[in-house]
C-alpha cells in the first residue's frame, strides 16, 4: 500500500511536471506568434507609408523636370522662336509666378474635394499645359501652355507635402515628408539628362521632345489615385471617423497608436470647429492672427521665402550661364556641366533623407545655410577674382555642386518639412499655401530677374547678394525656427502654444521680480 500510494505521488508530480512545461511552451509559442504578427504589421505598414509618400510625390517630379528641363530648353527656344533675352526671362520665371494662383486656389481646393483628388487636378492641369507647350507654333501659345503648366505645379507642389504630414507616423514623418523633395531633385536630373540626350536635334525638334517627356510622370498619378488612401485627418474633418480610423490601421503599427492619433486627431477638429471659431472665417484668422498662429506664419511664410531668395533657382535655371560667364563656350559641354549639378543635388538630398528624423531639422538646416553662404561667396569670389579658363571653370563646378548640395542636405527639404507641421489642422492647408505662394513669388522674382541684375552687377556681384541673404538665413532659423524631430502635429501645435504662454509667463515673472527688488531696496533703505 505503501509503495503504491509512493509511486501514485512519483507518476502526479511528473504529470504536473509535464504539463506546466506544455502550458510555458504554449505561452511562448504564443507570445511568439505575438512578435511575429507585430513584425509582420509594422513592415507591411512601413511597406504602405512609403508607397502612399511615392505616388503622391510624383506631382513633384512634375515641378522638378521642368525647372531642369527648360535650364537647356530655352537655348534652343531662343534660337528656333527668335525670342530676346528678356522674354527668355520671363519665359523661365512665369512658372513659378503663376503657380503661386495654383497654390492659394490649392489650399482651399484641398478643404473642400479632399488632398488626393486636389493631386489628381494638379495633373491634368499640367498635362494639358505640357500638350500646348510641345506643340506650340509661336511664343504667344508657349507662355499659354506654361501659364496652365504653372498652375498645376502650384497644385501638387503644395498639396503633396500636407498629404504625406498628415498620413505619416510620428517616427519617420520627417523621412517621409521629405520625398517630394527628393522627387523634385529626381525630376531635375531627368530634366538635366534629357537637355543633353536630345540636344543632337535641330533646334525646331529638340526642345518639344524635352518638354513632351514631361508628360510622362502625370501618367502615373493617374493610377497611384487608385491605391493611395485620403488623408485621415481631413477625413475626421469631415466626421468620417470610421473611414479615418481604417486608415490610420494601415499607416500606424498599433490598436494603441491608432486609438490615440486618432483622439488627438478629433480633440484638434473639435478645437478647431467649437464656437469660438465658427465666427472666423480662415481668413480672417490669417489676416489677424493670435499671438500663437503668428509665430507659426513667421517660421512657415519666413522659411519659405528664404529658401529661394538664397538664390537656388538662379543657380538651377540659370547654370549654363553660371558656366559660360567661367569660360565654357559649347551648348555640349555647357548641358553636360548642368548634369553633374543635377547628380550633385540628387545625391545630397539622401542625406535629409536618412538623417531628418534622427538628428532634427535644425541640425540639418544650420549645415545647410552656412554651406551655402561659403559657397555662395566662394562662386561670386572665383568669378570675380580669375580671369576666364578651365581653373576657373573647375571652381564654378565645384562650388555650384556644393551650394546645390547643401541646399539639397537641409534648406531644400526641411522647409517643407517644417511647413507641413506647424499649422493647426484646419488652417494647415491654407495657411501652406500662403507659404507656398511667397515661394513661388520669390522664385518667380529670382529667376525673372536674375540676368538682367547679372548685366548691371555681374555674375559674380549677383552671388554676393545670394550669399548676404543666405548668411540672414542662418539667424533666422535660430531665432524662429523649432525642433520638431518625434512630435505629433497635434503636439507640435500645442508647443507653439505653450511656447507664447511661456513668454509671456516669463514677463509677468519679470516684472514681480522687479517689483520684489524695488521693495527689498526700499526696505533695506528704511
Amino acid at each position: 500500500m505503501g509503495f503504491q500510494q509512493h509511486g501514485n505521488r512519483e507518476v502526479g508530480l511528473s504529470l504536473g511536471t509535464k504539463n506546466k512545461y506544455k502550458r510555458m511552451n504554449s505561452e511562448l509559442r504564443e507570445g511568439y506568434d505575438d512578435v511575429l504578427h507585430q513584425e509582420d504589421r509594422r513592415n507591411s505598414t512601413r511597406k504602405y507609408v512609403i508607397a502612399c509618400a511615392i505616388f503622391a510625390s510624383l506631382n513633384n517630379v512634375l515641378l522638378g523636370y521642368d525647372v531642369g528641363v527648360m535650364s537647356g530648353a530655352v537655348i534652343f527656344i531662343k534660337e528656333d522662336l527668335k525670342i530676346s533675352e528678356v522674354k527668355e526671362e520671363f519665359l523661365v520665371g512665369i512658372l513659378s509666378i503663376v503657380s503661386l494662383l495654383g497654390s492659394l486656389g490649392g489650399g482651399r481646393t484641398s478643404d473642400i474635394i479632399g488632398r488626393k483628388w486636389t493631386m489628381a487636378i494638379a495633373a491634368v492641369i499640367f498635362q494639358i499645359g505640357s500638350l500646348i507647350m510641345t506643340l506650340a507654333p509661336s511664343f504667344s501659345i508657349l507662355m499659354i501652355g506654361r501659364l496652365l503648366a504653372g498652375v498645376g505645379i502650384g497644385f501638387g507642389g503644395l498639396i503633396a507635402p500636407i498629404y504625406i504630414a498628415e498620413i505619416s507616423p510620428n517616427t519617420t514623418r520627417g523621412f517621409l515628408t521629405t520625398f517630394p523633395e527628393i522627387f523634385i531633385n529626381l525630376g531635375i536630373l531627368l530634366g538635366y539628362v534629357s537637355n543633353y540626350a536630345f540636344s543632337g536635334f535641330s533646334a525646331h525638334i529638340n526642345w518639344r521632345i524635352m518638354l513632351a517627356v514631361g508628360i510622362l510622370p502625370s501618367v502615373f498619378i493617374g493610377f497611384a489615385l487608385f491605391i493611395i488612401p485620403e488623408s485621415p485627418r481631413w477625413l475626421v474633418m469631415q466626421n468620417r471617423i470610421q473611414e479615418a480610423r481604417s486608415v490610420l490601421l494601415k499607416t500606424n503599427e498599433s490598436d494603441r497608436e491608432v486609438e490615440e492619433r486618432l483622439a488627438e486627431i478629433q480633440q484638434a477638429a473639435g478645437v478647431a470647429n467649437c464656437e469660438n471659431y465658427d465666427e472666423k472665417p480662415v481668413w480672417y484668422e490669417l489676416l489677424f492672427p493670435s499671438p500663437s498662429l503668428r509665430r507659426m506664419m513667421i517660421t512657415g511664410i519666413g522659411i519659405q521665402c528664404f529658401q529661394q531668395i538664397s538664390g537656388i533657382d538662379a543657380t538651377v535655371y540659370y547654370s549654363p550661364e553660371i558656366f559660360k560667364a567661367a569660360g565654357i563656350e559649347d551648348n555640349a559641354k555647357l548641358l553636360a556641366a548642368t548634369v553633374a549639378v543635377g547628380v550633385t543635388k540628387t545625391l545630397f538630398i539622401l542625406v535629409a533623407f536618412f538623417l531628418i528624423d534622427k538628428k532634427g531639422r535644425r541640425p540639418l538646416l544650420f549645415v545647410s545655410t552656412i554651406g551655402m553662404t561659403l559657397c555662395l561667396f566662394s562662386i561670386g569670389a572665383s568669378l570675380s577674382l580669375f580671369s576666364q579658363g578651365s581653373f576657373v571653370i573647375a571652381l564654378a563646378i565645384l562650388f555650384v555642386c556644393g551650394n546645390v548640395a547643401f541646399f539639397s542636405v537641409g534648406l531644400g527639404p526641411v522647409c517643407w518639412v517644417v511647413t507641413s507641421e506647424i499649422f493647426p489642422l484646419r488652417l494647415r492647408a491654407q495657411a501652406s499655401a500662403l507659404g507656398a505662394v511667397r515661394n513661388r513669388v520669390c522664385s518667380g522674382l529670382v529667376a525673372m530677374s536674375f540676368l538682367s541684375v547679372s548685366r548691371a552687377i555681374t555674375v559674380a556681384g549677383a552671388f554676393f547678394v545670394f550669399a548676404a541673404v543666405s548668411s540672414l538665413a542662418i539667424v533666422f532659423v535660430y531665432m524662429f525656427v523649432p525642433e520638431t524631430k518625434g512630435k505629433s502635429l497635434e503636439q507640435i501645435e500645442i508647443m507653439f502654444k505653450n511656447e507664447h504662454e511661456r513668454q509671456g509667463c516669463e514677463m509677468e515673472l519679470g516684472d514681480v521680480e522687479v517689483e520684489q527688488l524695488v521693495k527689498d531696496k526700499t526696505v533695506l533703505t528704511s
